[in-house]
């Protein structure tokens, strides 16, 4: 079981005129893991882009587990299908799949880490959950915050992020890669433990 690869995945939308949403922020998470490894993204069977490395260091300075970083090539609400592929592709277990997504429930430049829970009417999560059976897969929730003011959710999250965020966004996109790392080389308690400490 410890032997078989991880899989991380960045959901998002495809195309251009997606790719700097708020939607899209955990396939900027991946593009940041991917360059820190040195790899770049091929196109796979499974209506994804893959790229394949170890990632970062285990105990003693060792290199991290393999894993497998992937960006579905489907639109969010259709995750599910692209997802399940990969994880049956490379043999990869609920318990070692690690979703990046966007997440309104929590403030623009924070990252939270769980195990399972509800979807918080994320589509794509919820796609992927009817696609495993299960909702038993670790999740990287990277904060985008609420809409302001009356602004549909919806549109909200597949505008651009705003000026002042931009400026912020590179940290948030390091912070979360970091929280990646972190949990597929030391687990999900000790992430949570230092991603969820108050700063």
């Amino acid at each position: 079981m410890t032997d078989g690869p991880w899989c991380v995945v960045g959901l998002g939308n495809p195309g251009p005129k997606y790719a700097g949403n708020r939607h899209n922020a955990g396939q900027m998470v991946l593009d940041e893991l991917a360059a820190r490894c040195g790899v770049r993204f091929a196109t796979h069977r499974t209506q994804t882009v893959t790229a394949e490395a170890r990632l970062g260091l285990g105990p003693g300075g060792v290199p991290g587990p393999r894993v497998v970083l992937a960006k579905t090539q489907s639109y969010m609400n259709t995750s599910g299908g692209p997802v399940k592929a990969l994880a049956g592709y490379f043999d990869v277990p609920p318990e070692r799949l690690v979703v990046v997504h966007d997440e309104l429930d929590i403030p623009f430049g924070d990252v939270r880490l769980k195990l399972g829970g509800g979807e918080g009417g994320h589509n794509g999560l919820r796609d992927i959950s009817r696609a495993f059976g299960t909702k038993d897969y670790l999740r990287v929730r990277v904060g985008v915050g609420r809409p302001p003011g009356r602004m549909d959710t919806a549109d909200y999250v597949l505008k651009d992020f705003g000026t002042t965020e931009r400026k912020e966004l590179p940290f948030l996109l390091d912070t979360a890669a970091d929280a990646v790392e972190m949990l597929v080389t030391q687990g999900l308690l000790a992430a949570q433990g230092k991603f969820h400490a108050p700063a």
